[in-house]
């Protein structure tokens, strides 16, 4: 495994604890710390979701226009690290809008600059693997996040402060490890000339017809693709969990994706990307099933265990699979391209089944996207998916 890949990891590890710190507690702070209503909440949390849009493009266009995918990505830790900061003497909506907003800009800026970075230092038998080394290690760090968010918590009482400074200094050891042990070279040589504009990518998405099959069937995928804490709900709705054990779903979750990252990138490199993106989708359909028509410990069980399959199969495959046939020269902008497409397909999907919940009932919500991803996946396998 390059030395690359793995301190990539770890600095998403780091960056992962301090993020999922301070989401661990923000609800909390928002409501008990500052006194605020359910609807402050509610527009934080849609900002958090929002943020990242509108600045993944631009910096993955930047990183590959200037060469400088390490820059690109410094700046978006970086942000990420004071956003904690401007956290401390928030204390309205505007301010923690404002915070937030800056740490969903900064993983906008650097998601696609670094899954470029790993793409240029991993052997291209290996990216699949490769990625998912990263994603196994991003997961533990979301693991680790809200354990040591509980610890200070304990330690110190109702002390909000305590955890943003040490997310911030968390978040901070990340940037550290990224400035030092990061080699930009062999990205920068491999971008050359002429340098990338958007007439370029225009072109390249326009000429390559594998390009504009990957842009399409992440966002239609995507878009049929609601939330874990939507299925969750569903088999709450159900009976098949109580509320005192909803929060481990997530957890779960979690540790499925964790443990299964790997294994499913070394199937990726063997028998093709495509095919296992495509099979964790199957997954998530299989798991829309489960929760829509059975009950019980087991029902959740096994949803919780397909749920974190599917991100195992899909979520490093897919940069994996995206580099693998593009121009070094433009990855970080093809790159951050598809995973827009993934941002806004979930946030249509959330909208519409939210929509479909109200009107129709959680049940039938659920089998109208059942129905429709099973569709998709058979236009998908028609037209060659992501070949």
């Amino acid at each position: 495994m390059p030395g690359t890949v793995l301190v990539l990891g770890f600095v998403s590890l780091l960056t992962d604890i301090s993020t999922e710190m301070v989401a661990a507690v923000l609800p909390l702070f928002i409501t008990v710390g500052l006194g605020l209503s359910p609807m402050a909440f509610g527009v934080l949390d849609s900002v958090y979701q929002a943020g990242t849009v509108a600045s993944r493009v631009g910096g993955g266009y930047v990183a590959d226009r200037f060469a400088r995918p390490k820059a690109v990505a410094v700046a978006g830790y970086g942000l990420g690290a004071l956003a904690k900061l401007l956290l401390l003497p928030a204390a309205g909506v505007a301010a923690l809008s404002a915070a937030t907003g800056l740490d969903r800009i900064g993983k906008g800026l650097r998601t696609g600059p670094r899954d470029a970075l790993i793409a240029d230092a991993a052997p291209e038998g290996t990216l699949g693997r490769s990625f998912g080394v990263h994603r196994a290690l991003d997961t533990l760090g979301a693991l680790l996040g809200p354990v040591a968010a509980f610890y200070l918590m304990v330690a110190a009482p109702g002390n909000f402060d305590a955890v943003f400074v040490v997310a911030m200094c968390v978040a901070g050891l990340g940037v550290l490890l990224l400035i030092g042990r990061v080699d930009e070279s062999r990205a920068a040589a491999a971008s050359g000339t002429p340098r990338v504009t958007p007439l370029g990518v225009a072109r390249l998405v326009a000429g390559q017809a594998r390009v504009r099959r990957v842009l399409l069937t992440a966002a239609v995928l995507s878009a049929l693709t609601i939330s874990d804490a939507f299925l969750y709900l569903v088999l709450l709705e159900g009976d098949a969990i109580s509320t005192h054990f909803f929060p481990l779903m997530f957890l779960g979750t979690g540790v499925v994706y964790l443990v299964a990252a790997v294994p499913f990138g070394r199937l990726a490199d063997r028998f093709g990307r495509p095919r296992v993106f495509i099979a964790g989708h199957v997954m998530i359909l299989v798991a829309y099933v489960v929760a829509g028509s059975a009950a019980g410990p087991m029902a959740a069980g096994a949803t919780l265990a397909l749920l974190g399959l599917y991100y195992a199969a899909t979520d490093g495959v897919l940069p994996a699979a995206t580099a693998a046939i593009v121009p070094a020269s433009y990855r970080a902008t093809v790159i951050s391209a598809v995973q827009t497409c993934v941002a806004l397909g979930r946030s249509l999907a959330s909208l519409s089944f939210g929509a479909l919940w109200t009107l129709a009932g959680p049940s039938t919500a659920l089998w109208v996207f059942a129905a429709a991803l099973a569709a998709a996946l058979a236009a998908v396998s028609l037209i060659g998916g992501l070949r």
